[in-house]
């Protein structure tokens, strides 16, 4: 079993999940990794948190350090060189996200030595999609890795299961996933049950509480569906351009800063393509990672919303939300299950829509105009 201090610092991340962080670290330091990947376990185990670590060793020049440009553009979803997959459709994915994967495979990589492939949802690929993946896995080019996702291999078709190497997540009890976060963070236990249910991991909740901009964020969108019973169309708008601005909020800091830097530096030395091209790129880097806060917003609509069902059914157990039981409970009295359950059913929408590329504050009006006509 490799020593931690051999473990790349990317690995490093992966919590309550030691066999995983092992096996792939000895794999990875031992030149050793495979071209095709399985990750099974179940939702909130780490294994997309994982993939990402495994991605950056991948492309990471300086051996999986998890710290440099190349590893800080793998989290933020902008390397060029690692693709990340969601089901296209409601009932999978599209034969044309197969397609674009497939044709993209056999490009040079733009910034690394190799490419990276992460396809959640991997129980989602069937018929011409799974076969045209397939293909590609069976006879991959040189320096390309996938790496599916998925509940269990059972749920993925046999023949990309034969052709990839499965690494089971095994599952982390609710008491040592909170115990992990109130550690890491130094936060209560109401404030970790709170971060686990919006951001999933450990980690990643650790993350959420250490972050100023992303806890408004949360508290912002209680408040717009606390006040949703009382609002008018044109309120809701408002609502939903108010929890945008909120995600947007830390990212708009940043460009400004990022411009007063490059402005005296790299404005003398680089040329004006070359300054336009890194324009772009810092544009992409913002919207993946304005994308990524919407679907945390998103995320804290739905905790909420399972509260508010939790006290519709009258069940014993303790609410997610506590601090905010006055709004859960108010909501609860004027819905009804079927209600909550179609309000759940508009955040859900929202996120696939986000995912697909639709404006995020569309995706929010289109949510909370259909909560307000659920739960009223």
């Amino acid at each position: 079993m490799p020593n931690v201090s051999t473990v790349p610092r990317a690995l490093q991340k992966i919590e309550q999940q030691d066999r995983v962080r092992d096996f792939l670290s000895a794999a990875y330091v031992e030149g050793r990794l495979s071209h095709a990947y399985l990750f099974v376990g179940a939702p909130g185990a780490g294994m997309l948190d994982a993939a990402d670590a495994l991605a950056q060793c991948v492309v990471c020049p300086n051996g999986g350090d998890g710290s440099c440009d190349e590893c800080i553009r793998v989290v933020h979803h902008t390397h060029p060189d690692v693709k990340h997959y969601a089901p296209g459709g409601v009932s999978g994915y599209l034969v044309d996200q197969v397609r674009e994967l497939v044709e993209d495979v056999t490009l040079t990589p733009v910034r690394a030595q190799a490419k990276v492939y992460i396809l959640d949802g991997a129980d989602k690929l069937r018929g011409t999609a799974a076969n045209a993946l397939l293909k590609t896995i069976e006879e991959p080019p040189p320096n390309v890795v996938f790496i599916l996702v998925a509940r269990s291999a059972d749920s993925v078709l046999s023949t990309l299961v034969s052709r990839c190497q499965q690494v089971p997540f095994r599952v982390v009890p609710t008491s040592v996933a909170l115990q992990s976060v109130m550690q890491g963070a130094g936060a209560s236990e109401s404030e970790a049950r709170i971060a686990l249910s919006i951001a999933g991991t450990p980690a990643r909740a650790v993350e959420f509480l250490s972050s100023p901009s992303r806890r408004a964020v949360r508290r912002c969108v209680v408040r717009v569906l606390g006040e949703l019973a009382n609002d008018d169309a044109w309120d809701v708008l408002l609502g939903a351009k108010e929890i945008c601005d909120t995600v947007r909020a830390p990212f708009a800091e940043a460009k400004k800063s990022k411009k007063k830097t490059t402005e005296s530096v790299e404005e003398e030395y680089l040329s004006a393509k070359a300054l336009k091209q890194m324009e772009e790129a810092r544009k992409r880097e913002l919207t993946a990672r304005e994308r990524s806060g919407i679907m945390e917003a998103l995320a804290a609509a739905e905790s909420f919303l399972r509260d508010v069902l939790v006290r519709c059914e009258g069940a014993q157990e303790p609410i997610v939300n506590e601090d905010v039981s006055e709004a859960v409970d108010r909501i609860a009295r004027m819905s009804s299950t079927p209600g909550v359950v179609a309000s759940l059913d508009a955040c859900r929408n929202a996120a696939r829509d986000v995912a697909r590329n639709v404006t995020p504050q569309l995706a929010m009006e289109v949510m909370l105009l259909a909560i307000k006509e659920a739960l009223v």
